[in-house]
C-alpha cells in the first residue's frame, strides 16, 4: 500500500505487543520501520515483514550508553528519522511495601530513563532539520492510578510530564511531541511480559489478592485491539496538529474522565485552604 509521504519510523520494543502490531501498521501503509530488538530471532523475524523497509536493530533500551551509536547507525541504515515511538517498557505489578527499590530503579530504567535517552539521541537531527514527531507511549495509568501498579503508575506519570514539558521546549523547532496513553489492549502486557513481586504481607491479601487475580484471569481478553491502535498512531502522525495526549480506548477514556471529575470537586471542597497560603494583602 502506497503512501503519498511515506515516512521513517524507529520504533523500539517491535518483537511483540503494541511495538509489533506498530511496525506492522506502519509497514503495511508504506513506510520505513526501524525497530529495537533484544534477540538475534527476533530481528529475523522482523526483517522478514518487509525485505525492503523493515530493519531491524539490537538494542536494549537501558543500556543508554549504546544507543547514540545504535541511533546512528538507525540513521546511517534508513536515512534521518522522522518518527520516533518509544514503546519499549514493562509493567510491575506489586504492593509499594512489598516491592523493591531494586524493582522500582528497573521500572524507571525501562519506562523513563530508556525512552528520554532514545529521545536526547534523535533530537539533533530533528531540531537541524526543524521537523519530527516524538511519541512516547505512556498508559492511562499515566494519569489514573491503581493499587498495586504503584511503580509501574509512576514511571508513567513520569513520563507524562516530561513529555508534555518537552513539547513546549521543541515546539518552535517544528518537533511535536505526543504521549499515547492506551487502556487496556490485548497484548503480553498482564501475562508474561508483567513483573510480578511475590506476596509477603497478610495486611495487603485483602487490597492485592483479587486485582491479582482478576489481571490475570483478564490477560488475552482485554477490549483493545492492538491493529487498530497502530491505526489511531498513523492518524496521529498524519494529523497537521497533532495533540499533545491521546487517550486510546473506552476504558482509558472513561477512567480520566472520571478522575477528572473527582479533581474538580477535590479542588471545590478545599479552595478556601488553598487560597489561604498567601501573603495578606
Amino acid at each position: 500500500m502506497a503512501v503519498t509521504n511515506p515516512k521513517t519510523f524507529l520504533i523500539t520494543g517491535v518483537s511483540s505487543g503494541l511495538g509489533r502490531a506498530f511496525a506492522a501498521g506502519a509497514l503495511e501503509a508504506g513506510h520505513r520501520v526501524i525497530g529495537t530488538v533484544r534477540r538475534d530471532a527476533d530481528a529475523t523475524t522482523f526483517a522478514a515483514l518487509a525485505a525492503d523497509r523493515a530493519n531491524p536493530l539490537k538494542l536494549d533500551v537501558t543500556d543508554f550508553e549504546a544507543i547514540p551509536s545504535a541511533v546512528r547507525e538507525a540513521e546511517h541504515m534508513a536515512g534521518p528519522i522522522d518518527v520516533l515511538v518509544n514503546n519499549a517498557g514493562y509493567g510491575h505489578e506489586g504492593v509499594l511495601e512489598e516491592s523493591s527499590m531494586d524493582d522500582l530503579q528497573r521500572q524507571f530504567a525501562a519506562n523513563v530513563f530508556g525512552p528520554v535517552a532514545m529521545v536526547k539521541a534523535v533530537l539533533p537531527g530533528m531540531r537541524e532539520r526543524r521537523r519530527g514527531h516524538i511519541v512516547n507511549v505512556t498508559s492511562m495509568g499515566g494519569f489514573i492510578t491503581m493499587p498495586g501498579i504503584s511503580f509501574y503508575c509512576g514511571s508513567k506519570f513520569a513520563l507524562e510530564g516530561i513529555s508534555e514539558a518537552l513539547g513546549k521546549e521543541v515546539a518552535g523547532f517544528g518537533i511535536r511531541v505526543t504521549t499515547l496513553a492506551p487502556g487496556q489492549f490485548r497484548t503480553d502486557w498482564a501475562g508474561r511480559s508483567m513483573d510480578r513481586t511475590a506476596r509477603s504481607i497478610a495486611d495487603y491479601d485483602a487490597v492485592m489478592d483479587p486485582i491479582r487475580a482478576a489481571r490475570q484471569a483478564k490477560s488475552g481478553r482485554q477490549p483493545g485491539d492492538p491493529a487498530k491502535a497502530a491505526r489511531a498512531l498513523l492518524a496521529l502522525v498524519d494529523a497537521p496538529n497533532p495533540p499533545a495526549r491521546l487517550l486510546l480506548g473506552e476504558d482509558a477514556l472513561g477512567l480520566v474522565e472520571q478522575k477528572l471529575d473527582g479533581m474538580k470537586s477535590e479542588m471545590a471542597a478545599w479552595e478556601p485552604l488553598s487560597r489561604s497560603t498567601g501573603f495578606a494583602s
